[in-house]
């Protein structure tokens, strides 16, 4: 008989571990399974939430916009109802995990709509909720929130000036190169680049150039001229030791150059520069003007593989072209009181000739104290802006009259049909014409006996007028 009465109670553990397992709980509402509940089955709504999702974003997911119901409201809109009949303890703990996991959802949800996001108006929704469109791709739901005012830290990260119609003016890097015609309307630069791995050299291929305006920038006496003398000058930055420049067209704004030339330089270092195209404007009795010029990163192009590019002109900062550079050597000997000067080389003078360049000399010129000394000058170098002299001087100097002495270099173009053509000038000594010029003669005075050299760049005859009275003692 034991045996009889304990398989009833048996069969009942095993069919409460059964519906256990089946189902996690049961219903509040009518204490039956849900699979046998009728009020307990699953809706349509849910139903497409499992499946695909709907067309149309559920209710329950859509934060209200409207901003009228309070958080504590939805919190209690999705607090389970209190069962007053439920006394089992299976029950109970079955209910309150409902209650929990639901509670749970709504404080997320709510937590959701009183955040602000710092980012889109858009909120994605877990990848759960993906649904598959007609060409299977995965399409998110997207829930709009109500506008929201920006923050003051978010405000105050924001630079104005970056986003004003102003701003870019004077950053041509923004521009095409049509905007950059028809704002500026300096003509068009036709040219070449190509690098040759085998000679480790670029070459730089100046093809033409069109519509240039006309030489009313520089000199107010030449508007009234029909044509421009242009010619190009080109170097890669950032410095200007290997610039080179092309031959004048005479009386054109559209100029055919045609010419080449060669840098030599690694590849690596290659693509370390800019390429700098200046057109000028020649002008045998007034300065050069720079018309426009172009610069082109070496970075951005292949060089190997080299290209033709037509570039609008834009501005340059300089107007007016370099006169050159030269470079000396100075040497103090106190035992034999001889101060000894050599005039080494001189590069991209400025063109007095139009035909062939240029005819330079160098004329240097002692003066002690405000009085001239001694003129000297050297040869003649034919057909060239690059003249190379190795030429040397000698001055008899006391040493105790060293610190009143000052060295006037002048460069000229030769000319045989008038006065020889004025390029530029440095004083070095007691009345320089600047600190590059002050800083070569004090290493000279703190190492006598030892040659200095270095480059200068040449000034004109009215800047050293005004800054050395060595030069007004001069012709």
């Amino acid at each position: 008989m034991a045996y009889i009465q304990l398989e009833p109670i048996n069969e009942g553990l095993l069919s409460k571990l059964s519906n256990l397992l089946l189902c996690r709980w049961t219903c509040q509402s009518c204490w039956q399974s849900c699979w046998e509940c009728s009020c307990c089955q699953p809706s349509d709504e849910e139903v497409e939430i499992l499946g695909p999702f709907p067309a149309q974003t559920p209710a329950w997911m859509v934060n209200d916009c409207n901003g009228d119901k309070d958080t504590n409201s939805e919190v209690l809109a999705y607090d389970p109802p209190a069962t007053p009949h439920d006394t089992s303890p299976d029950r109970h703990g079955s209910g309150s995990e409902t209650s929990r996991s639901t509670y749970s959802l709504a404080r997320r949800l709510s937590s959701l709509e009183a955040r602000r996001p710092s980012s889109p108006l858009v909120d994605i929704k877990p990848i759960e909720f993906w649904a598959m469109g007609s060409r299977k791709e995965a399409v998110q739901p997207a829930v709009l929130r109500k506008p929201y005012a920006a923050s003051e830290d978010y405000s105050r990260k924001l630079e104005p000036r970056l986003y004003s119609v102003d701003s870019s003016g004077d950053d041509v890097d923004s521009l095409t190169d049509d905007e950059i015609l028809l704002r500026y309307q300096l003509g068009m630069l036709h040219f070449s680049t190509q690098y040759d791995l085998i000679h480790n050299h670029l070459t730089v291929r100046v093809i033409e150039a069109r519509d240039l305006p006309l030489p009313v920038s520089c000199d107010a006496s030449r508007q009234d001229m029909a044509h421009s003398n242009p010619y190009v000058k080109m170097s890669l930055l950032p410095d200007h030791k290997n610039s080179r420049q092309t031959g004048v067209k005479r009386k054109t704004q559209n100029p055919v150059f045609e010419e080449r030339f060669t840098f030599k330089l690694p590849f690596l270092e290659a693509q370390r520069r800019t390429l700098l195209l200046s057109v000028v404007d020649f002008d045998k009795f007034s300065r050069h003007c720079v018309i426009g010029k172009v610069a082109m990163s070496l970075s951005e192009v292949d060089l190997v593989k080299g290209g033709h590019w037509w570039k609008a002109l834009v501005p340059s900062s300089q107007n007016e072209v370099e006169l050159g550079e030269l470079l000396l050597s100075l040497n103090y000997l106190p035992s034999a009181g001889r101060l000894n000067v050599d005039i080494i080389r001189a590069k991209q003078l400025l063109q007095t000739d139009m035909c062939q360049g240029s005819d330079p000399f160098v004329k240097v010129q002692l003066v002690t104290g405000l009085k001239l000394v001694k003129t000297k000058k050297t040869s003649c170098m034919r057909g060239t802006i690059d003249p190379f002299y190795n030429e040397s001087f000698s001055f008899r100097v006391a040493q105790e009259e060293l610190n009143e002495v000052s060295l006037v270099f002048s460069v000229y173009g030769h000319n045989m049909k008038s006065s020889n053509d004025f390029v530029g000038r440095i004083v070095i000594g007691q009345f320089s014409t600047g600190p590059p010029e002050t800083s070569h003669w004090r290493r000279l005075l703190d190492s006598q006996r030892t040659p200095v050299e270095q480059w200068h760049s040449l000034r004109s005859r009215a800047e050293c007028d005004r800054v050395s009275l060595a030069s007004l003692e001069v012709t």
